[in-house]
């Protein structure tokens, strides 16, 4: 039985730990060794393998000096060239597995090109693709490569728990808000995170109904949301109304 506990790194990224009944364990994204070594030390466990999403130094910058103290370890990550610690390359589709888990990787196109998302036991692993209330910026991909990752997100099942790599719930909110302010549920959960993050609590993992209910940009496709940016929207598309979801949010 696998359990998941986030290490807090940097302001706001968390690297997400995932062990064993053996003590043994697997880190997601760890920008920053020290945390990790310093976790491991507190608990006990040995490190078999890490999983990274994408490039980005905040999640990769920790690889080389973990697999210098953990020499045996296993490193799995997109295939492409600037990944130089990736020991075992994945392709959209590819499958393996950890503690008789099965992970699932999916290619999601969009915050970076070649980002990678790993899914496994009704839990999502997304790195930057998917936040709760939002969704990472698109540094090299486009609005369409965006919006098809995020489509597959949403066709997982509704109980999947979303673990992504930032605390960006709040400030996510304000937006959706700003697109629907009478999106009771969404209204509901924004005092929920509140509360949460006035006790010191994280907000995530959240869900894949949570996220249907009350993120812009997984609800393209509903009438609220179009009303919400018709503004600066060209026309009704789905498409078009992510795009300017997309684009206002940058600037928010």
């Amino acid at each position: 039985m696998l359990s998941v506990s986030s290490i807090p790194a940097f302001n706001d990224n968390y690297i997400w730990l995932l062990k064993n009944d053996d003590n043994h364990c697997v880190v997601v994204d760890p920008g920053d060794a020290n945390p990790v070594l310093e976790t491991l030390q507190n608990l006990g466990l040995t490190l078999d393998a890490i999983l990274i999403t994408h490039h980005h130094a905040d999640h990769v910058g920790g690889v080389a000096t973990l697999k210098a103290a953990f020499p045996s370890i296993t490193v799995y990550g997109p295939d492409a060239e600037r990944f130089p610690d990736v020991t075992n390359p994945l392709n959209d589709k590819d499958t393996f597995t950890l503690f008789n888990t099965a992970f699932h990787v999916m290619h999601v196109a969009g915050h970076t090109l070649d980002h990678i998302a790993y899914y496994a036991d009704d839990m999502l692993f997304c790195g930057d693709t998917l936040f709760s209330g939002g969704c990472g910026r698109l540094f090299e991909g486009t609005p369409a490569q965006m919006l098809h990752s995020l489509s597959t997100f949403s066709a997982l099942p509704d109980k999947t728990r979303v673990f992504c790599a930032h605390e960006y719930t709040e400030s996510n909110l304000k937006f959706a808000q700003a697109i629907e302010p009478n999106n009771t549920e969404l209204n509901q959960y924004v005092a929920e995170v509140a509360n949460w993050r006035s006790q010191g609590k994280s907000s995530i993992p959240s869900s894949i109904d949570r996220e249907k209910a009350i993120n812009p940009f997984l609800r393209a496709h509903h009438p609220s949301v179009k009303d919400g940016v018709k503004h600066r929207a060209k026309d009704t598309s789905d498409l078009e109304t992510f795009t300017a979801l997309r684009r206002w949010k940058d600037e928010f």
